[in-house]
């Protein structure tokens, strides 16, 4: 099977690729300055184990979201 160039893809595909990618770097932005910002006892484990998860695509920032966060800060 022949790998399509980006060219080769319809403008719907391309404007949902970017769209997905533009998702996914925003959730790793927040996700990390909130690790930074947060102390570390307000993250469930080592902040330095959760800034290597949120590298894993969608899957990482959304699991730090749900399970790495202890507290909330008003």
């Amino acid at each position: 099977m022949q790998r399509k160039r980006w060219s080769d893809l319809s403008p719907t595909t391309r404007l949902v690729i970017l769209v997905l990618g533009g998702v996914q770097l925003s959730l790793l932005a927040v996700a990390l300055v909130d690790i930074i910002r947060r102390p570390q006892e307000q993250i469930r484990g080592n902040k330095w184990l959760w800034v290597g998860v949120s590298f894993i695509n969608f899957v990482g920032p959304i699991a730090y979201f749900l399970f790495g966060r202890q507290g909330r800060t008003v």
